[in-house]
């Protein structure tokens, strides 16, 4: 008599050759071309949010320098915050560090 050692792993090993053969020798469904999106509302387009519209030419010097500035005084605007939380009177840390030591494991 064949033990189950043996059945388990055949039938496991099967099932899956056939899930590979089935996968790769199955057809896919053709994809039909009246899929379409479903068109978008009309209140979603609002004022210029400053998506550029002509996606296929490349920006401008105009444009380049316009987003710099604009990007600079984004960084700008939140330099104060940055700056706030390094003090620059206080002098670097010099010397050796102690680690914390262990703690004794409590006694019941």
């Amino acid at each position: 008599m064949i033990s189950w050692r043996l059945i388990v792993p055949a039938v496991l090993v099967a099932a899956a050759i056939a899930g590979c053969l089935t996968y790769f020798v199955t057809p896919t469904p053709p994809v039909e071309a009246d899929q379409r999106l479903p068109p978008t509302s009309s209140d979603i387009k609002g004022p210029y949010t400053g998506t550029r519209t002509n996606i296929d030419q490349h920006p401008t010097a105009d444009e380049r320098a316009e987003a710099f500035l604009q990007a600079a005084k984004a960084i700008l605007k939140r330099a104060p915050d940055a700056q706030a939380s390094a003090d620059a009177n206080e002098p670097p840390i010099a010397g050796h560090i102690p680690l914390p030591r262990k703690r004794p494991i409590p006694l019941p």
